[in-house]
């Protein structure tokens, strides 16, 4: 517990100093190597063999960041077409101990991960990205998107450790409770909307388009997702015979350990957002 806590700790530090330096080519880095690890992490677990596919799909993975940094824009259908040519040829080139599934994961993770981190660009630069937002508002919704993921587990874990009675999913994740399930989405909820006071006395400079009862709504969804991605990850890890990603962030496991839900959370608020502002 102790250990935990201390990653925990030193973690929010590190990431709180990438904010910081969010305007700076650093936080694109930030991104690719959490990117590249959680790659990594991911291919290591289902027991990818082919090193060629696993470098390849690494190399792909973190120049995504930056692509977002850039504003590069490039043709889905092309490029990802190519890709995943690419992707079955180092397979057949390697076919004696490459599976099928081995190669899909690894296109679908070396997409999917570094497109997840990269709504934290979209978010920092939202002014661009949906109109009548402005940075700040950005900036608002990626700490949103941060608490709605990492607070909703730390209220489900101590609440749970604490009252835990019924059992969410016993066969995902025995420890996991109704209990603890509905403390994670009342505090992060809670922590949400004294985050928007926060900004609305101290930081933003207009009235943001966010109202309390927006916020409180998106909170409990977001929440939700945050489980939902969380069981996703000890589904994979079940389904792998492993009992973490990685041993990077000691009492938390890997990076994907620590991001699975963040993973899934980032990618539907930045949805949610641009879609409510289309009516």
């Amino acid at each position: 517990m102790k250990q935990r806590v201390i990653t925990g700790l030193l973690f929010a530090i590190i990431f709180i100093v990438a904010i910081l330096l969010m305007n700076t080519i650093a936080f694109p880095i930030f991104l690719a190597i959490l990117s590249g690890i959680a790659i990594w992490e991911v291919e290591k677990a289902v027991g990818l063999k082919n090193i060629l596919i696993m470098v390849f799909s690494i190399a792909v993975g973190v120049c995504i960041p930056f692509l977002f940094e850039f504003g590069v824009s490039v043709s889905i259908g092309a490029a990802g077409g190519l890709y995943v040519v690419a992707i079955f040829i180092l397979m057949l080139l390697q076919f004696e101990k490459t599976r099928f599934q081995e190669a899909v994961i690894s296109i679908f993770a070396s997409i999917c991960i570094p497109y997840a981190f990269s709504v934290m660009i979209v978010f920092r630069d939202i002014d661009e990205y949906v109109e009548g937002y402005s940075k700040i508002e950005g900036l608002y919704l990626l700490i949103f998107a941060m608490f709605a993921s990492w607070m909703t587990d730390i209220f489900a874990y101590f609440v749970g450790s604490k009252f835990g009675k019924h059992k969410l999913c016993p066969k995902i994740s025995p420890k996991k409770s109704v209990e603890g399930a509905i403390g994670g989405i009342v505090g992060a909820a809670l922590l949400n909307l004294l985050l928007l006071f926060v900004f609305k006395k101290f930081i933003f400079e207009t009235e943001p388009r966010l109202s309390y009862i927006g916020v409180a709504v998106l909170s409990v969804v977001l929440s939700v997702v945050s489980m939902c991605g969380d069981l996703a990850a000890s589904t994979v890890k079940r389904n792998f015979g492993i009992k973490d990603f990685g041993k990077l962030l000691p009492g938390h496991g890997g990076i994907m350990d620590r991001f699975d839900s963040a993973l899934f959370v980032l990618p539907v608020l930045y949805s949610s957002v641009y879609l409510v502002n289309m009516f």
